[in-house]
């Protein structure tokens, strides 16, 4: 099964990884006993519920997994998918585990799923399945502000969220905290400007950050800078768009390939992502648009400058891997490169910009939207207009001193205050710049450390172990 790789592939990276974390200094690290402890998914729920709809009793499965409580509250999305089952979400609550750390957001990981074709039911049926879900996670404190979190994934969004967030509400009157249960939610039920785009965004920071690395662009043969870079997507979901939307338009990339279930998008001058995009929503199909070609998977091993798989985990495996002529790949989905295809790329030299990194984009601003409801105000309300006085007073004083009006379009932009979506954005902007910039230095420091990916497991093992050395343990 491709849970059972999945799985394999996330153990094989940490594996890889703790070899260099047994001693530091010298000195005793990380014993084997640890590791297995980090490593093992610390519990697995399995709840099983009856919804009455359409005149009968309907039967689900759900499971949330704890990777790791060595932060607490948990975090991880939930995904509605039909073929979720218990290893993907014990493999996919232990990345979130390693992510929380590397980025240093204080979580511990899990993550969550219903059985479910989405497409079989009827919005309001959803929302009576979701409800039951959440009580049944409820009873249990899996969804919880203060113990765990979750987040919308494949298959979820904000109206998803909204729900499970109205259902704890309701089953928790005298909480003080309860829209802090779940983030991902619509703005207006306590969510945060930035949210939906944020893990498409994270990945355009991160490939930003590499390309500004001297050292680490100059391993693909490439130029330093996004401009011009010719990148294949697969993928034109969430991240997917986001993340082609945003370097093609703010960093003058090139988005020359997009891959989707039923064929593909070729135009090597360029695609137009948001026309892209709003034909596939409006023709539930990418066929018709212009460049579009019956074909799929061997995209991904067209010549680029970049390749962003966005979809689902395995795309790229020991069958094709041979053939990815992209010197470059972000793993903008959870795990699209198997433990196998990993070696092959390595050995031919590709650089891979991993998953636990790449994404993290979305558990970042979750976080930004946590602290939002525990602190219950907006974020800026407090000093965006104070920002905005300060700012028109030292252009009246440049005014005042050179003689010379300041230029209307400039003194708009300058004097405008930061909004909510800017300080989102400027906290995700930092967090992936650092995080990077931190994974490149460990990469660099030593020359028997084979991959970014190596060095990134590195960073978040040793902060876990750090945290459950503090815990006695």
């Amino acid at each position: 099964m491709a849970s059972d790789e999945f799985l394999k592939s996330i153990e094989v990276n940490f594996q890889k990884a703790t070899k260099y974390l047994q001693k530091i200094n010298g000195e005793e690290f990380l014993t084997d006993d640890l590791a297995s402890q980090i490593m093992m998914a610390n519990a697995t729920y399995v709840v099983r519920f009856g919804v009455r709809l359409r005149g009968k009793i309907y039967i689900f499965t759900g499971y949330r997994s704890i990777h790791s409580d060595h932060f607490e509250p948990v975090k991880g999305g939930i995904r509605y998918d039909i073929l979720v089952d218990q290893k993907e979400v014990e493999a996919l609550a232990a990345l979130m585990t390693y992510k929380c750390a590397l980025v240093e957001v204080p979580f511990g990981g899990a993550k969550g799923g219903l059985i479910i074709n989405i497409n079989e039911w009827k919005p309001e049926e959803l929302e009576k399945i979701t409800r039951r879900f959440t009580q049944e996670l409820a009873k249990r404190d899996l969804i919880n502000p203060s113990q765990n979190v979750p987040a919308p994934d494949v298959g979820t969004g904000e109206r998803e969220m909204a729900w499970m967030a109205d259902e704890f509400r309701r089953l928790n009157p005298t909480e003080l905290n309860a829209w802090a249960c779940v983030t991902g939610k619509p703005v207006n039920k306590g969510g945060i400007s930035g949210r939906t785009e944020a893990t498409g965004r994270g990945v355009k920071y991160a490939l930003k950050a590499f390309f500004e690395n001297d050292i680490d662009v100059k391993k693909t043969g490439l130029e330093k800078g996004l401009k011009g870079k010719k990148i294949i997507v697969q993928g034109l979901g969430n991240v997917g768009y986001y993340a082609a939307y945003f370097l093609s338009t703010e960093d003058n990339a090139i988005i020359t390939h997009v891959i989707e279930r039923d064929g593909a998008i070729i135009n090597e001058e360029g695609i137009d992502i948001k026309s892209l995009k709003s034909y596939l929503i409006s023709n539930g199909t990418i066929r018709g648009f212009k460049g579009f070609v019956d074909s799929g998977p061997e995209i991904l091993e067209e010549k680029a400058d970049i390749l962003i798989p966005a979809a689902m985990e395995l795309v790229i495996n020991k069958d094709n891997a041979d053939r990815i002529q992209s010197p470059v790949i972000i793993e903008a989905a959870n795990g699209p490169i198997s433990s196998e295809a990993d070696e092959i790329l390595i050995k031919k030299g590709k650089i891979i910009i991993p998953d636990l990194y790449a994404n993290a984009g979305g558990v970042t601003v979750s976080y930004f939207e946590w602290i939002k409801n525990l602190s219950r105000i907006r974020l800026g309300r407090l000093q965006r207009r104070a920002q905005e006085s300060q700012m028109s007073n030292l252009i009246k004083g440049i005014e005042a001193m050179t003689g010379k009006e300041f230029p209307l379009a400039l003194k708009s932009r300058t004097v405008q205050g930061l909004s909510e979506r800017d300080l989102v954005f400027s906290g995700l902007e930092d967090t992936m710049t650092e995080t990077y910039e931190a994974i490149s230095r460990l990469w660099n420091s030593e020359a028997d450390i084979p991959d970014l990916r190596t060095a990134a497991m590195m960073i978040a093992v040793k902060r876990i172990v750090q945290s459950y050395s503090s815990m006695g343990i």
